[in-house]
């Protein structure tokens, strides 16, 4: 699911099958169903069955919450707004972008360590987005 804000509140179009789509086709859909979504051209049905949900709160200029879980989803990723902070690299202070990210998760059906896993690998590719290229 893509949590998309609309006049009419947020609502959570879900993208089928996405496990099977390659990055382009996943980018599309996102555009295509916020965009609906946005004028309220969206069935029920495509409402329904989300399993994951993302989260873009910093698109509103929030920088961090706690998402909640709606049934029947496991998780919900939540980001926040980028900004650049200054970080320490051995002795040198230097600006480096900071996306805060937030996992909730169903721990009846995914533990902390896995969620944790889980969360660093997305860390990883925000981090080296060539990864994606090789990811299969």
């Amino acid at each position: 699911g893509v949590a998309v804000d609309t006049d009419r509140g947020l609502v959570v179009p879900v993208i089928r099958d996405v496990d099977t789509l390659s990055i382009p086709t996943i980018a599309k859909k996102i555009m295509d169903v916020a965009s609906r979504a946005r004028k309220s051209q969206f069935s029920v049905d495509e409402l329904r069955g989300g399993r994951f949900t993302i989260s873009n709160m910093g698109a509103v200029g929030g920088q961090y919450s706690t998402p909640i879980i709606n049934h029947p989803e496991v998780a919900v990723l939540l980001i926040g707004l980028s900004r650049k902070v200054p970080v320490y690299l051995g002795e040198n202070l230097v600006p480096r972008l900071h996306m805060p990210l937030s996992l909730s998760y169903d721990h009846r059906l995914i533990d902390g360590a896995t969620a944790a896993r889980f969360l660093n690998e997305v860390i990883n590719f925000l981090q080296t987005p060539g990864r994606l290229l090789l990811a299969t």
